[in-house]
């Protein structure tokens, strides 16, 4: 298991930190441009606001593990689990840019621009082939594997803004995207956010 202390701070804090790293699944690997932070039991828009459960565990960590979830019931999305053990943490894999892999990529989402390949979460994890089994899995060992940048972003370069399509706690500033990268998801608020549960 991989020690990652990179990842061991507030999900927030961290969050930036994943930014120009990349993921690899098999012969694909994306380069993360956009990213969102969730606090676990102190987040109203994260899944593990009201304690551990079985579709949750993953997220208490240890830190560098894979959660994963259906989305509307029909798309995979990817977060890395991060903070300390035993509190629940992870960021968003948002979107990136296919870096390796772009034959393979087209070929699973085929008619889509080289851009829109990874810009979105569900699109990155169909373009990765990460699938709901991947859950849990140990970003150091794979088959779903973690490579951070060797130096952090500048953060010059990192914009950051409000989380996409929250109902509860969406003005939080915890989506973090680079700043002019034409992979970055476009920013969309819940019809029914709650601008007052910050």
């Amino acid at each position: 298991m991989g020690d990652w202390p990179e990842l061991r701070g507030a999900a927030e804090d961290v969050a930036p930190r994943l930014l120009g790293a990349i993921v690899r699944r098999g012969s694909v690997a994306v380069r993360l441009t956009e990213v969102e932070a969730y606090a676990g039991e102190h987040d109203p828009g994260s899944h593990a606001y009201r304690g551990r459960t079985r579709r949750t565990a993953v997220m208490f960590g240890p830190a560098g593990r894979l959660y994963c979830y259906f989305s509307y019931g029909m798309h995979v999305c990817a977060n890395v689990v991060v903070g300390e053990e035993g509190t629940a943490a992870a960021v968003l894999l948002r979107a990136g840019e296919v870096v390796e892999g772009l034959d393979v990529a087209r070929e699973r989402r085929p008619g889509v621009s080289d851009r829109d390949l990874a810009r979105g979460p569900a699109r990155l994890c169909r373009t990765l082939g990460i699938a709901l089994a991947d859950d849990g899995c140990d970003l150091a060992r794979g088959p779903v594997r973690l490579e951070l940048a060797a130096t952090p972003p500048d953060p010059a370069d990192v914009a950051s803004g409000p989380r996409v399509g929250l109902r509860l706690a969406p003005d939080r500033p915890w989506r973090f995207w680079l700043a002019g990268d034409r992979s970055v998801s476009p920013y969309r608020r819940h019809p029914r956010a709650d601008a007052t549960s910050i």
